[in-house]
C-alpha cells in the first residue's frame, strides 16, 4: 500500500469516527444526567441524610436508566445524527425520550419502591432535573460552537430592519455561517414594543427614524430588509431613509421565486425598482377560487406575450386538463413552452399558432379543442403607436375579441376572461375606446349565454414588454436623455404575477357582464421613478419633457363616469358594468370618422367584419 492510499483510509477512517465520537460522547453525558438526577432525587427525598439510601436498588436503577437512555434515545433519533446540534427539535425529542424513559421506570417503582427499599418520588423528583441536564449540556455545546464562528474579516456592518421572525433567522444565520459577507451589528424596528429586544447577542437599537444616527454608531454599510411582505410604500419609505444614511439597502426574494427554484431563501438581492413601486398580490384564496379550472380544457390567447406568458404558468399549477397556448408570435409561443414544459419543440398540441384577426382560423381552433375556459389576453397595447394607426386596433382588439367571443360562444364556453386596462375608463385615446369596446363586447355575450363572460381592468404592468421600465433602463444605458411627457403625469402600476393573479380570481368570483378592477392604491408620479432610477445607475442623466402625447391623459382613472364601485367579495377588488354593445351595432364607418381615418382606408377584414364601433 502507497502512501496516499494509507493517508486517504486513515482520512476516511477518521470521518467515519468523529460521529461515533460525538454521538458516544452526547450519550454519555445523557447517561451521566440520569445518574446525578436520580443520585440526588433521594438526596432531597432524605434531607440528604444520605445513610438512608439503601444503594443496591439506586444503583441498579441508574444503570436501568442509562439502558433505557441508549434505546429509547435511539428511537427518538439523539444518537443518530438527524437533528441539528442544539435545535428546538433535538430538544423536542430530548424531552419525549425523557418522558418516556420515566414513565417506563415511575410505574413500577411507584407500584413496587416500597418493597425495594426505593422512594416512590425518586423518578418523579429526577424527571426535571435529568432533561435540564442534557438540556443544558447541549445549549452550553451549542453557544461554544457559535461563539467561535465569526465572519470573515472582510463581512461588511449590517443593520436589520426587523425584529421579528424574519430578522431573528437572518441575525442568527449571520453568527453562524463563517462565510457570510455581513456582520449583524444592529437592529432596526419601528414597533416601540420590541424597544428592548435582543436576537442572538445583537439589539434593537432604534427606529427607522433614527437610521442616520444608528449607522453612524455602528458603521454599518447595508440596510437588509427583513419584514416579511412588505409593500412598496414601506420600502420606499426605508429606502429614503437609508439613502440619507448612506446606507445600501438589500431585501430578500419573494417565496414565488424560491418555490420557482429561480433563487435560494437566502439569496440577498440589491433593492430594485420593482420593488419601490410594485405590491404584494391581494391576499385571496387563490386554490379554491381556481377551482373551476381543474380538469379543464382552458385556451389562452397571447399566450406568447408577457401578460398571456405568465398567466398560462399560473393556470398550469392549477392542473387543467389541457392548456392550449394561442398567438402569432411564434417566438414567443416557443418561450412560453419552454418555461412551462421544459421545452421549445413546438410540435406539440399545446401551441397553436394563430391570429385573431382571422375568424375562420379561430372557428376550427374552438370546433376541434372545444375549450371550457377562455383567456383573451391578446391585444395590441401602445397607446400612442395606435393613435397613429387606429385601424390596427379596430382590427385587433375590436374586431379580434369579437371573433374569440364568436367562437367561443359557438361552442359553449362557460367561463370567458377579457383583459382589460384601466385605458378604458373614460376613453381618451384609441387604446381606450377600443378596450372599451372589448369590455362592451363581453357584457353582450354574457348577457346572451348566461355564461361567467367578464372583463378584468387593471393598470401599467410593471416589466412587461415594451413598457416604461425596460424603456427607461434602456435609455439610462445610452447615457440618456431620460424622456418624460409631464412631470406631474401619474400611473397606477402592478407586477405581472399580480395582475395575472387577479385575472384568474376573475373567472372564479366574477359575475357575468362585470368588470373586475383592482384597488390599486395610490398612483405613482412618473417622475420619482426616473429620479430613482438615475440615482441607482449612479449617472447624470438628463430628464427632458416632451408633452403629453394625443389621447394620453395626466392622470389615468380605474373606474369610469357612471360605472358603480360595488366590493361585494374581497376589499381590493371592484365590481363595475358596462354598458353591452351587441356585434351588429360595431360601426367601421364610424371609428374611421372618429379617428381622422379616410373612409376607404385598407382593412383586411372581410366584409361581415366591417360593421362594428358605437362611440359613447
Amino acid at each position: 500500500m502507497s502512501v496516499n492510499e494509507a493517508a486517504t483510509n486513515a482520512l476516511r477512517d477518521l470521518h467515519k469516527s468523529v460521529p461515533l465520537v460525538r454521538f458516544g460522547a452526547q450519550f454519555g453525558f445523557d447517561a451521566a444526567s440520569w445518574v446525578v438526577a436520580l443520585l440526588l432525587a433521594q438526596a432531597f427525598r432524605y434531607e440528604f441524610h444520605v445513610d438512608l439510601i439503601v444503594w443496591p436498588p439506586l444503583l441498579l436503577l441508574c444503570a436501568a436508566a442509562i439502558v433505557l437512555q441508549l434505546f429509547i434515545g435511539s428511537l427518538y433519533h439523539l444518537y443518530r445524527g438527524r437533528h441539528p446540534y442544539g435545535s428546538f427539535a433535538e430538544v423536542r425529542s430530548l424531552l419525549w425520550s425523557v418522558l418516556v424513559i420515566a414513565l417506563i421506570l415511575g410505574v413500577p417503582v411507584i407500584i413496587f419502591g416500597g418493597a425495594f427499599d426505593i422512594p416512590r418520588s425518586t423518578v418523579i423528583i429526577a424527571l426535571p432535573m435529568a432533561f435540564i441536564y442534557m438540556g443544558g449540556v447541549r445549549y452550553y455545546k451549542r453557544l461554544l460552537v457559535e461563539r467561535a464562528i465569526k465572519p470573515a474579516d472582510n463581512a461588511l456592518n449590517a443593520l436589520i430592519y426587523g425584529a421579528g421572525y424574519l430578522g431573528s433567522s437572518v441575525v442568527r444565520r449571520m453568527k453562524t455561517d463563517p462565510q457570510s459577507s455581513f456582520r449583524a451589528v444592529g437592529l432596526v424596528d419601528d414597533d416601540p414594543q420590541r424597544g428592548n429586544v435582543w436576537l442572538h447577542g445583537v439589539r434593537v437599537l432604534g427606529t427607522g427614524t433614527d437610521l442616520a444616527s444608528i449607522a453612524k454608531a455602528t458603521k454599518a454599510t447595508v440596510l437588509i430588509v427583513a419584514i416579511a411582505r412588505v409593500d412598496a410604500a414601506l420600502l420606499r419609505q426605508i429606502s429614503d431613509t437609508a439613502d440619507t444614511a448612506g446606507l445600501r439597502v438589500k431585501v430578500f426574494p419573494t417565496l414565488d421565486e424560491v418555490l420557482q427554484g429561480k433563487v435560494r431563501l437566502n439569496d440577498l438581492r440589491d433593492l430594485s425598482i420593482e420593488d419601490l413601486i410594485g405590491r404584494q398580490p391581494v391576499d385571496t384564496e387563490m386554490a379554491s377560487i381556481a377551482g373551476y379550472i381543474e380538469g379543464k380544457r382552458v385556451l389562452v390567447t397571447g399566450a406568447g406575450g408577457s401578460i398571456g406568458s405568465e398567466l398560462c404558468r399560473q393556470i398550469n399549477k392549477f392542473a387543467p386538463s389541457e392548456l392550449i397556448m394561442l398567438d402569432r408570435d411564434e417566438t414567443g409561443l416557443q418561450t412560453t413552452q419552454i418555461s412551462i414544459l421544459g421545452h421549445g419543440l413546438l410540435d406539440t398540441r399545446d401551441v397553436v399558432l394563430a391570429d385573431i384577426r382571422d375568424l375562420d382560423a379561430l372557428t376550427d381552433i374552438f370546433t376541434d379543442r372545444r375549450p371550457d375556459v377562455v383567456f383573451h389576453a391578446a391585444a395590441l397595447k401602445h397607446l400612442p403607436m395606435l393613435e397613429q394607426y387606429p385601424d390596427e386596433a379596430w382590427k385587433t382588439n375590436v374586431l379580434g375579441t369579437r371573433n374569440v367571443l364568436e367562437a367561443a360562444q359557438l361552442v359553449g364556453v362557460e367561463t370567458f376572461v377579457n383583459i382589460s386596462t384601466d385605458k378604458a375608463a373614460n376613453p381618451t385615446s384609441v387604446l381606450g375606446h377600443s378596450k372599451r369596446a372589448g369590455e362592451q363586447l363581453t357584457a353582450n355575450a354574457a348577457q346572451q349565454t348566461g355564461h361567467d363572460y367578464i372583463s378584468v381592468r387593471f393598470g401599467n404592468v410593471i416589466g412587461s414588454r415594451g413598457s416604461m421600465l425596460p424603456t427607461f433602463t434602456a435609455l439610462i444605458e445610452a447615457g440618456g436623455p431620460l424622456t418624460i411627457t409631464h412631470p406631474d403625469v401619474t400611473r397606477f402600476f402592478m407586477t405581472i404575477p399580480e395582475a395575472c393573479q387577479l385575472v384568474v380570481q376573475a373567472g372564479g368570483i366574477g359575475r357575468p357582464g362585470e368588470v373586475l378592477i383592482l384597488d390599486m392604491g395610490e398612483p405613482v408620479r412618473i417622475l420619482d421613478i426616473a429620479q430613482r432610477m438615475i440615482a441607482q445607475s449612479g449617472k447624470d442623466i438628463e430628464i427632458v419633457y416632451t408633452g403629453l402625447r394625443d389621447g394620453e391623459k395626466l392622470h389615468e382613472e380605474l373606474v369610469g363616469l357612471g360605472e358603480t364601485d360595488e366590493r361585494p367579495l374581497h376589499p381590493k377588488i371592484s365590481h363595475t358594468k358596462v354598458a353591452p354593445i351587441v356585434p351588429e351595432r360595431l360601426d367601421e364607418q364610424a371609428w374611421h370618422r372618429s379617428h381622422r381615418l379616410p373612409a376607404t382606408s385598407a382593412s383586411s377584414a372581410p366584409a361581415r367584419h366591417r360593421e362594428s364601433v358605437s362611440h359613447e
